[in-house]
């Protein structure tokens, strides 16, 4: 039989994944506000100026149970092609603009949008690809238990510089343990790694190489 001090635990986590989340996220995006929408307008005004149009960089990607949203960034990249008329690599086409964004992680601000409208959350597991969804492990795919995040427990754990094994589990660790505590630790350590600008890519690619799934 469980514990009274197991079962009051287990009521506290149930109670803030049904709203106690929502209120975080909403508070937070109250706080921030004053002090998030002049950087939205400065950077907007930048990236018009410098890459044109459109400012804005959107992405299908899977959310809470794999349903779909269209996830907003600050676009980081031209659009140049090759001599066919295909894009050139994200490495190639990635601008030194956007790697200045990116390195302070300012091309994400556009998502607190999609906290706003509740298809993400503050902390949770990165929104990824559509194609990733058919190469997760039955393991690896419980990271979409949770709404996606801005940030994540795999990011401040390392972001770009992990493997995609090792972000998949911290991910799926994540899910089984949130609670308030660990949010507001995960928020107080991004706005450290952001400062230190760790982890942003990986060696020799734009962010992360494709992830391709487990090789068997």
């Amino acid at each position: 039989m469980e514990s009274a001090a197991a079962t009051r635990s287990v009521g506290e986590t149930s109670a803030y994944r049904r709203w106690g989340k929502r209120a975080l996220d909403l508070l937070g995006l109250l706080v921030a506000s004053p002090f998030v929408l002049p950087v939205v307008m400065i950077v907007a005004l930048v990236v018009r100026l410098q890459l044109g149009s459109p400012v804005f960089f959107r992405q299908v990607r899977p959310g809470h149970k794999a349903k779909p949203f269209t996830l907003l960034k600050f676009r980081t990249m031209n659009s140049v092609r090759d001599e066919q008329g295909n894009l050139l690599s994200d490495e190639k086409r990635l601008t030194k603009l956007g790697a200045l964004l990116r390195r302070h992680s300012l091309d994400e601000i556009p998502q607190l949008w999609n906290v706003l409208r509740g298809e993400m959350t503050l902390v949770g597991p990165r929104p990824l690809l559509l194609q990733y969804l058919d190469r997760y492990t039955s393991e690896q795919a419980r990271r979409h238990e949770a709404k996606p995040g801005i940030t994540g427990w795999a990011q401040v754990q390392g972001r770009n510089a992990l493997s995609w094994e090792e972000k998949f589990a911290l991910d799926v660790w994540y899910v089984d343990h949130m609670n308030w505590f660990l949010d507001i630790k995960i928020l107080a350590m991004t706005l450290w790694k952001v400062a230190k600008s760790e982890g942003v890519n990986q060696p020799g690619q734009a962010t992360a190489e494709e992830f391709r799934g487990i090789l068997r």
